[in-house]
């Protein structure tokens, strides 16, 4: 099986506005969504993103305090699953959580080094 990434993106400007109740309902669904894959030995891990960051550019002779993303391009978090296929990690994404936050979910294959 193959690995792929969920990059996870967005999403900000539609959690700020919710309750407590309504975050934790949320988070709530994440968890059915994680756990499910997890029971079905797809997920891998993944982890929620902090808003702050460091970029470096210029060959890494300047860094910037942020990340140089922002609103609903910022990346909030990523997901590692096992997949066949690119097409079958498609499916796996398209139950992701965030949607209901206007997210988006870039799905990308990680190739092996070497």
């Amino acid at each position: 099986m193959k690995e792929f990434m969920f990059v996870i993106r967005g999403g900000h400007d539609v959690r700020d506005t919710k309750s407590p109740e309504e975050m934790e309902a949320h988070m709530q669904l994440w968890q059915k969504w994680m756990g499910g894959m997890a029971q079905a030995g797809t997920l891998v891990g993944g982890q929620p993103l902090g808003g702050e960051g460091k970029t470096l550019i210029d060959s890494g002779s300047t860094v910037i305090d942020r990340p140089l993303m922002e609103g609903k391009e910022l990346v909030g978090g990523y997901i590692i699953v096992k997949s066949d296929s690119l097409e079958a990690a498609t499916e796996l994404a398209k139950g992701c959580p965030g949607f209901e936050h206007d997210c988006t979910v870039e799905v990308r294959e990680i190739l092996p080094m070497g």
